[in-house]
């Protein structure tokens, strides 16, 4: 129902008008009514009004000037202006200042429906538009956001190779913020808890739970979001601390989301607050606290902040080296390598503290989890290994069962990757293929993936060609082009977003690409393809 405000100096008017037609049946419902324009206006900042519906002559401020004031106050408030046949002509002209219709007094039944019909049909376009226009605008900030996102949770998980071909991506996603040497941040690990267990009201909540730890993180600077699939009912803040008011500026942080949590969705939050890193390749190390932290909550219902942000570095100490060592054993098939390294990281240190096993556990099998997904190698028995090992590292009731069970995820992942290794490539190639399907957007190149995949990069173009069809540099162009056409069909993306989406910093090569592939530029092809705003459901 759309909400009528009737503004007239005499009662007998205003009670004849809600006596003229059945106001429901046309769609509309008569909410307030004023005696003069300043009364009205008064309603008008206090309740959500569409149709204003006024005298021409009233005292203190007559029915023009209130027309005037919603035109510049109150621009989607329709107003349809009553006069006698003297003032007609004077209505008429005033029509470009905010008066949507008129009608004489006294008014026929007739003429007010027709008018409240044509009013109506021209609010629900409005509507429409207004819906569409929003849809779109929030199409292209998730689409945004949704790169960001993605790119934040491979930092957060994955091995990657070449620190710049990571800081040039974190530019065109602008991650500026994250590029800078001395830049510091802490990992928020946000679980939703319904209060009674009982109820599905967390699954049926978390969608809206997600928009609005996006918005949370909208209204903040330095502060980001993600969502790791692994870990069910969370999600995990990125903030960017400034040396300012740090820890009242965190402290500020938790308790917003877990009062919008609290009163919006009536639900819990369990908050687990990880070790203070300072750089980018420390965002796993912050990831892994962050997890660390939430895992040492109760059991039950009740909203909880765990911190371990003051923890001692040594704790986390795995470093690059270590992680290069054990990825090359497992994937070059070296399983008693793989076992030394882990005996000897988780091992020899007896005065190890309860937190820095668990540390150095889940950076080993957050590693394993990479060469699973980098080879598609994820069957039901490595995927359940992988979470019963996670639920014991969490709860630590015995060292030798997390190192055992490690080992044992790693023995079926090699399994795994040695038969990829004696299919004749066609199963390297394959994960070679998977991994510039997710990573089109990164600054790759066949030397690198060669260094990646531990194979000769000649032998890699060759059978790359065989098996797919297309040398390495068109099929990775065609997949950057074909995700561009996507993305140019969201008009709120400008050329050098799309472009920066995709992997071009450069908008102007990316458009002499784009060209050379389909024959227009990347502005004429959304031109010739998409929509106007008005056509799209």
């Amino acid at each position: 129902m759309l909400k009528v405000l009737i503004a007239d100096d005499e009662m007998q008017v205003r009670m004849g008008l809600r006596m003229k037609i059945d106001w429901e049946a046309e769609g509309f419902e008569i909410v307030a009514e004023a005696s003069n324009g300043k009364e009205a206006i008064e309603v008008l900042e206090t309740r959500n009004i569409n149709l204003v519906i006024t005298d021409m002559r009233m005292p203190i401020m007559d029915g023009l000037e209130l027309a005037r004031r919603c035109y510049e106050e109150f621009s989607d408030v329709k107003v349809i202006v009553l006069s006698g046949y003297s003032d007609f002509e004077y209505v008429r002209g005033s029509m470009k200042k905010g008066v949507r219709d008129y009608l004489l007094k006294p008014v026929a039944p007739d003429e007010l429906e027709v008018t409240l019909r044509n009013i109506h049909k021209e609010v629900m376009e409005e509507k429409k538009r207004q819906a569409k226009e929003a849809k779109f605008k929030h199409l292209a900030i998730s689409q945004f956001q949704e790169v960001q996102e993605q790119y934040l949770l491979y930092l957060a998980k994955e091995r990657w190779l070449d620190p710049a071909i990571v800081i040039e991506r974190l530019n065109q996603l602008h991650l500026d913020e994250l590029t800078k040497e001395n830049i510091r941040f802490t990992i928020l690990t946000v679980e939703i808890r319904a209060r009674d267990a009982h109820t599905n009201r967390v699954k049926e909540l978390w969608h809206p739970f997600q928009l609005m730890c996006k918005e949370i993180s909208s209204l903040k600077n330095g502060v980001y979001t993600f969502h790791d699939p692994s870990y069910a009912q969370m999600i995990h803040f990125l903030v960017i601390k400034d040396n300012e008011n740090e820890n009242e500026t965190l402290s500020n942080m938790v308790q917003s989301i877990q009062q919008n949590v609290n009163r919006l969705l009536q639900l819990e939050t369990v908050i687990g607050i990880g070790n203070t890193v300072k750089g980018v390749a420390n965002l796993k190390n912050g990831y892994i606290t962050s997890l660390l932290a939430w895992s040492r909550s109760e059991l039950g219902s009740g909203s909880q902040i765990i911190d371990v942000s003051n923890m001692q570095e040594d704790d986390f100490d795995f470093s690059a080296d270590m992680e290069k060592k054990l990825m090359k054993a497992v994937e070059t098939a070296q399983l008693a390598l793989f076992k030394e390294h882990i005996d000897t990281l988780l091992n020899s240190n007896k005065n190890q503290s309860i937190i820095g096993f668990s540390f150095l556990s889940n950076r080993i099998l957050f590693l394993l989890g990479s060469v699973v997904r980098k080879y598609d190698v994820e069957t039901q028995t490595v995927q359940k290994l992988m979470w019963t090992c996670q639920q014991n590292i969490w709860a630590l009731n015995s060292y030798q069962e997390v190192i055992d069970e490690l080992k044992e995820i790693a023995q079926l992942i090699i399994e795994k990757v040695r038969a990829a290794r004696f299919s004749n490539g066609k199963l390297i190639i394959e994960s070679v293929r998977q991994y510039i399907d997710k990573h089109y957007a990164d600054e790759i190149s066949l030397t690198l993936l060669a260094e990646m995949f531990h194979i000769n990069s000649a032998y890699l173009s060759e059978t790359f060609k065989n098996h797919v069809g297309q040398n390495f540099s068109d099929y990775l162009v065609n997949i950057r082009i074909e995700k561009a056409k996507r993305f140019l069909m969201d008009k709120d993306l400008k050329i050098i977003d799309v472009a920066n989406l995709v992997g071009y910093s450069n908008s102007g090569y990316f458009s002499t690409v784009f060209k050379k592939q389909l024959k227009q530029t990347p502005l004429e092809y959304r031109q010739s393809n998409g929509k106007d705003r008005k056509d799209i459901n």
